[in-house]
């Protein structure tokens, strides 16, 4: 296989073999896609417990656990009042 690397992407392979941590250009690209593996098997665990979270909480919403939004926001509005008042008297 013959892989085609823009030139700012082919100094970047050499600089990492020049220093010595990779014997080759082989070497580097199969750790640089062992690493978008790794990477792309992160993401999709983080999209699998977003959408866990997702499930979970409209299941809390369906048994009636759901908070009333519109008091929330005025309770967070009133905590971030009182914080803004409280810097302000230091």
């Amino acid at each position: 296989m013959n892989v085609n690397l823009t030139p700012e992407l082919e100094r970047l392979v050499r600089k990492k073999v020049k220093t010595g941590r990779y014997n080759s250009a082989s070497e580097v690209v199969r750790e640089a896609l062992r690493l978008f593996e790794e990477h792309e098997q992160m993401r999709q665990m983080r999209v699998a417990e977003m959408g866990r979270k997702i499930r979970e909480g409209w299941d809390s919403l369906r048994r009636g656990e759901g908070a009333d939004g519109e008091r929330f926001m005025t309770q967070l509005g009133a905590g971030l009042d009182e914080m803004e008042s409280g810097k302000r008297a230091q």
